[in-house]
């Protein structure tokens, strides 16, 4: 899961970390539909903790949760996949923030719109897109504006298999079959952010253990996010994902370098799920 962030000049935060009209350039209901469907049950929420890491100094930042449920989208069944995230402690009483991304999706998992509301210190800010598909190309409208004015309104075109919003690209994640992956193997993908279309890029780095505590580990797959913006310290490497092993292929951990310090995410607890969290391991402390 990655959000934006930029204050007063300086990119803050992107952690994982999507309603208007759907643009019909040509579309083809075949297009970029992905195959997550058996990852999960309407009404799945997922909970998280967000912590910011700098140097020995890690405090906490913030809670998100991720839910999935069903919808009706122009007249069509389909899916309503929603983050909502807001700061707590310091950070609270700094930076206020309330956030929130909507995705709408079709019965096949294709993404049509996506609105991502942003309310931060009684600044508010409001991102729309909406996906189109043509036969060899995809399409996002993108609207970004405020209360009072419009400041971006453009067309985002790609030409490779995938192009998301922020939000979107998790549930791409979770659909990757990872049983004849080998180290190495790249999944590349574009994010429609205002006027950029980011080349970003999962690449799988095998199986890795998460410590909770002394008494709880997840048994995880282990991705790099390599993200060509300049928002992130780097381009190679820039955030990590660690995918729990079992069938709900959720994210357990997530780790993204800022220009200062580091943002990491951590699965907190669940609802809803439609497998056993079997990649979730207690540990028995001996007396």
């Amino acid at each position: 899961m990655i959000i934006e962030r930029r204050i007063q000049g300086i990119s803050a935060m992107r952690v994982w970390i999507l309603i208007a009209v759907w643009i019909t350039m040509g579309a083809n209901t075949a297009a970029q539909s992905i195959p997550v469907r058996d990852r999960f049950n309407p009404g799945e929420i997922t909970y998280y903790d967000l912590y910011f890491k700098w140097g020995v100094i890690m405090s906490h930042a913030g809670k998100a949760s991720i839910s999935i449920q069903n919808t009706t989208y122009a007249n069509k069944p389909g899916y309503f996949y929603r983050l909502l995230f807001n700061t707590s402690g310091l950070f609270e009483k700094v930076y206020k923030m309330r956030d929130t991304i909507d995705n709408y999706y079709s019965s096949n998992m294709q993404l049509l719109f996506s609105q991502k509301r942003i309310n931060e210190n009684n600044y508010y800010l409001i991102d729309d897109l909406t996906f189109s598909y043509g036969k060899d190309c995809v399409y996002a409208h993108s609207h970004r504006y405020t209360l009072e004015k419009t400041k971006i309104d453009t067309i985002l075109a790609s030409t490779k298999q995938y192009m998301f919003d922020m939000l979107g690209s998790t549930l791409y994640l979770r659909s990757l079959n990872w049983e004849n992956m080998q180290n190495g193997d790249t999944f590349p993908f574009n994010v429609a952010i205002g006027r950029d279309r980011v080349n970003i890029r999962f690449r799988y780095a095998g199986q890795q253990i998460v410590e909770r505590s002394e008494t709880l580990k997840y048994r995880t797959h282990h991705f790099y996010v390599d993200i060509f913006d300049d928002a992130f310290t780097q381009s190679k490497s820039a955030a990590e994902l660690w995918i729990g092993d079992d069938e709900n292929h959720l994210p357990v951990k997530i780790r993204a370098k800022l220009r200062i310090g580091a943002v990491e995410v951590y699965y907190k607890n669940a609802s809803g799920l439609r497998y056993p969290l079997t990649s979730r391991v207690f540990i028995q402390q001996r007396r």
